[in-house]
């Protein structure tokens, strides 16, 4: 007996195959606390939220989504409502002034 596979549906690979990926990083005002990393990880879930790196002294949060499923302002929505203060998004082409 032979198996044969049948060729998935265009249903099944259109999330993947259409998934426009963005890694932005936002200055934040304060370090996150546990209860908010939490809800960075509920917040990963449900609007997919690929990766998140907190970096220096846990005032930047860097993350990858998909940018064809949520907007900047949605995301920005998002981290409100996790009570998570954003200051502003950081400019990956700007220089950085440590390093120069």
């Amino acid at each position: 007996m032979y198996y044969t596979p049948t060729p998935m549906s265009s249903c099944a690979l259109c999330y993947t195959e259409r998934m426009t990926l963005v890694e932005v990083t936002y200055r934040l005002q304060a370090a996150l606390t546990p209860a908010q990393l939490r809800a960075l990880g509920e917040f990963s879930n449900t609007y997919g939220l690929r990766t998140f790196h907190v970096e220096d002294d846990g005032r930047k949060l860097r993350f990858e989504y998909d940018a064809s499923r949520l907007k900047p302002t949605e995301v920005i929505h998002v981290l409100r409502g996790a009570k998570i203060a954003v200051l502003d998004r950081v400019n990956p082409l700007a220089p950085n002034p440590a390093r120069t």
